[in-house]
């Protein structure tokens, strides 16, 4: 399971709720019809139940979302905190140069003088563009997800190259 974001708040009085997803793109999730949430961000199968779509949009920063079952701002409060996922032959494909959060976590990241930095734990979401949390032991590098700073992204060879010193 993929973990897209999560529910942080009902909107409105309809059973509309706000997702902060995580991720550059939450709108194409629409085209899945299905859903799934669960109240934590575990990529357990079982943990995870599906629902039903009905519509999303953007408002801002955060996506809003209707779920067929949820018809009232107490059905929306019920799902207050659970995390959004979908298997990965859900989701939409992504353009070469495009990842999931998912597929970044856990890789190797290298600088160019081939020195280890760690690897990713985390993706955190600024508002101008996603940084890598990179740790190894009790050393972190937060990393711009930006082309200025990551050379490349070998998902097959589990590794990230950077343009960052060891000691920064």
């Amino acid at each position: 399971m993929i973990v897209l974001g999560r529910i942080v708040a009902p909107y409105g009085v309809q059973g509309w709720v706000r997702i902060h997803p995580f991720g550059d793109d939450p709108l194409s999730w629409k085209t899945m019809g299905q859903w799934w949430v669960s109240p934590d961000d575990t990529e357990t199968a079982d943990a995870w139940r599906p629902i039903a779509l009905r519509q999303c949009r953007m408002h801002g920063q955060t996506l809003l979302a209707a779920f067929a079952d949820v018809v009232d701002r107490n059905g929306a409060e019920a799902l207050q905190g659970l995390y959004v996922g979908a298997p990965r032959e859900a989701l939409p494909a992504t353009a070469p140069d495009e990842f999931y959060w998912a597929d970044l976590i856990g890789l190797a990241v290298v600088n160019r003088a081939g020195e280890a930095l760690g690897e990713v734990k985390s993706l955190l979401s600024t508002g101008a563009h996603d940084v890598l949390e990179v740790r190894d032991g009790e050393k972190e590098h937060l990393i711009p997800f930006v082309a200025a700073y990551v050379d490349t992204v070998d998902q097959e060879a589990k590794l990230i190259r950077v343009d960052w010193q060891k000691d920064w």
